[in-house]
């Protein structure tokens, strides 16, 4: 690539940035900060030069798109360390923005590390990631428990999946997607239920 037309491309990728920082909204999503699964998955990518990292949080229409800007992100942050950033920040609000698409949902841009989620969510990533769900469990009441478990098992059981194979990992996300929804959902409701009396 030119120097002429990466120049360009900063310029172009600045203002497309700047733009959708100033997006507005209330809707916070556990896949829209910076410490998110998402963004997480597109900084190992690009860090082993693995799109199939990133790919595995989109719909399967989305891949070319992901696949151009993954390209372009890795020219682009080879020129300095400011153009590494922009060009990083632009890829995570990208797959950010396709992810919450696939999922119907607004995108109102990355929010940043250290948002508070409540209580449920980091649980439930800690759960995930030791593949023990007793901690969670405590948040909720017996009979939400077994169904709790039952999402929890699947996406343990989805969790040793090879990268190479973007379809399995596609599984994988939407069982933890599924799971992390239903705990939120299920905790929010008997928040209702415990302020309602």
């Amino acid at each position: 690539m030119g120097q002429k037309f990466i120049k360009r491309l900063i310029a172009v990728l600045a203002v497309v940035f700047a733009v959708l920082l100033s997006g507005s909204g209330e809707a916070q999503a556990h896949c829209d900060t910076m410490d998110g699964p998402v963004v997480k998955a597109a900084q190992r990518a690009l860090a082993t030069r693995n799109v199939n990292l990133i790919l595995i949080w989109v719909r399967q229409n989305d891949d070319a798109e992901i696949r151009r800007r993954f390209v372009q992100t890795l020219a682009v942050r080879k020129l300095n360390r400011e153009a590494r950033e922009l060009a990083d920040n632009y890829f995570f609000e990208t797959v950010v923005r396709l992810h919450r698409a696939g999922e119907g949902e607004p995108y109102t841009g990355l929010k940043p590390a250290g948002t508070d989620l409540g209580p449920v969510i980091p649980l439930a990533d800690k759960a995930i990631e030791s593949g023990s769900v007793a901690a969670l469990l405590k948040l909720f009441d017996a009979s939400a428990q077994a169904d709790i478990q039952m999402r929890f098992n699947d996406v343990i059981s989805r969790q040793g999946f090879n990268v190479r194979d973007v379809e399995a990992g596609r599984e994988y996300v939407k069982a933890y997607i599924t799971f992390m929804h239903h705990v939120e959902h299920v905790y929010e409701e008997s928040e209702h239920k415990a302020e309602g009396q």
